[in-house]
């Protein structure tokens, strides 16, 4: 018989209540599945302003007072039954969470250090605890520093296992040392092998040393943060907890992404009839004003619009891209730099590219649908949803051999009929530019660009089998805990 296990799990954003990235459908997703298995899980999110308590029901449970630049401050607790079987505890210190952004605050160190510590004092004073905590990027890496540093000989808290994941190495909460004393951490804390960061403070490095187990979202980008390529100058830290580290890939909400069932795409359609997939296409180009050529191939795109996504190498081929007649429907919103150069790619191919800044989750499902090729060309990639719902809607994926793209991605085979995509291998425009030939030629093969749609769709990302990997690690950080 399964053994039920007591899992906290924090992080700064949680669908639904708060979202600007990923990391809020894994906090939302993972949860569910996770008391899905049987498990006892709970759930730990600031109560930012823009989260409506009336909406999602919740209830003061209690408060605590948590220590900060030399002062206690007092931050309410209130819980939401929001996430189906999952009870959300939310911390209110409106000082510090009621701004209108999540992130990007002067003082973001104390803000997430206050959360990390008022999460461990409620720990204490609860009825209910867990055997693990499992932390998410660096808003939430001070936990685990605390519990070893702060509340070791504590009774109620000081043997709770911990588990550190890393969403984004890139993204690793660096701030100034002052910041150490105002979250009453001890300077010798302050260290080479501790919180020391090139002179500064990384939150992120602190729960890569001190968490029980690290794990990141998907087994390549585990070998590849071990680079000083993509190691982001923590490399030599994830090397040192190399026999600590594990890479679990990200799943997908299976529920919300289908479309067999979805509700905002122009017709459903499954692996068995893809008929409405062409219906889905003609209400893309309709809505984003594109001519209704059925012998154009359409690719989306739909991100951040950052570097980071390849969108260098994506405007390196779209002059010779938009030459062989394609169309490209693309969302997203980011760096002003691609905001200018892709609206005046667009304003000057008004036939062959649509361009919408923002972010409209009924588009996104549109464009998944309704395009033919999804393009992913990322530098780098830790996991990556954007491949796996194209798989689902039978969207070819074209992306680099990057990271959890990688870990999703085949190259399809001609002869053989295996594989679900098309790979760039190095990182270059004519890399990229390849891949999307290749696509390109395998749709003018009717029979192998339908073999290739059904290998897509019948890929299988469902949160369930990534939660079951979760619940392993779980189990070992507790016998890593132990000793």
């Amino acid at each position: 018989m399964r053994t039920q296990m007591k899992v906290l799990l924090c992080a700064s954003e949680v669908v639904p209540f708060a979202k600007t990235g990923g990391l809020a459908d894994v906090a939302g997703a993972l949860p569910k599945a996770l008391a899905a298995l049987g498990h006892e899980v709970r759930v730990a999110m600031p109560r930012y302003g823009s989260v409506d308590g009336e909406k999602f029901g919740l209830k003061a449970v209690g408060s605590v007072k948590a220590p900060l630049g030399g002062k206690s401050v007092m931050v309410g607790v209130e819980a939401s039954e929001a996430i189906a079987g999952v009870t959300t505890y939310l911390f209110d210190s409106p000082e510090h969470f009621r701004r209108k952004a999540l992130y990007g605050e002067p003082d973001d160190g104390e803000r997430f250090g206050l959360f990390c510590r008022a999460v461990i004092e409620f720990l204490r004073r609860s009825e209910w605890r867990p055997q693990v905590i499992h932390v998410n990027d660096w808003q939430t890496s001070l936990i685990p520093v605390y519990l070893r540093a702060n509340y070791a000989k504590d009774k109620a808290v000081g043997r709770i296992a911990t588990l550190c994941t890393v969403h984004n190495l890139a993204y690793q909460g660096v701030f100034d040392r002052g910041v150490m004393e105002k979250l009453g951490l001890d300077r010798s804390l302050f260290t080479v092998d501790g919180l020391e960061f090139w002179g500064q403070v990384s939150f992120l490095k602190g729960g890569l040393l001190f968490a029980d187990l690290v794990s990141t979202v998907s087994p390549r980008y585990a070998r590849e943060m071990q680079t000083a390529e993509f190691g982001e100058r923590l490399e030599g830290v994830l090397q040192k907890r190399g026999a600590d580290l594990f890479g679990v890939l990200n799943g997908l909400d299976y529920e919300e992404w289908n479309p067999a069932t979805d509700e905002l795409i122009a017709a459903r359609y499954d692996a068995s009839d893809t008929t409405g997939k062409g219906v889905c296409r003609q209400a893309l180009q309709e809505r984003l004003g594109l001519p209704r050529l059925p012998e154009a191939p359409v690719f989306g795109f739909v991100s951040r619009l950052a570097g980071q996504k390849g969108l260098d190498l994506v405007a390196e081929v779209l002059p010779s891209l938009l030459q062989l007649g394609v169309q490209l429907a693309l969302l997203g919103t980011g760096e002003p730099y691609y905001h200018q150069l892709l609206s005046e790619l667009a304003r000057q191919n008004p036939d062959k590219m649509a361009l919408v800044l923002g972010f409209d989750n009924a588009l996104a499902h549109q464009i998944y649908a309704g395009s033919d090729m999804f393009l992913m060309p990322s530098h780098y990639e830790p996991c990556g949803l954007g491949q796996m719902i194209s798989l689902r809607y039978g969207t070819i994926p074209v992306v680099r051999e990057t990271g959890g793209l990688a870990d999703t991605v085949s190259e399809f085979n001609a002869q053989t009929g295996e594989g679900n995509g098309f790979l760039a291998r190095e990182r270059s425009s004519v890399a990229v530019f390849g891949a999307i030939a290749r696509a390109l030629l395998t749709m003018q093969r009717p029979n192998q660009w339908a073999q290739l749609m059904r290998n897509a769709m019948a890929c299988d990302f469902s949160w369930g089998r990534s939660a079951e990997e979760y619940v392993r690690l779980y189990q070992l950080a507790i016998e890593r805990g132990r000793r």
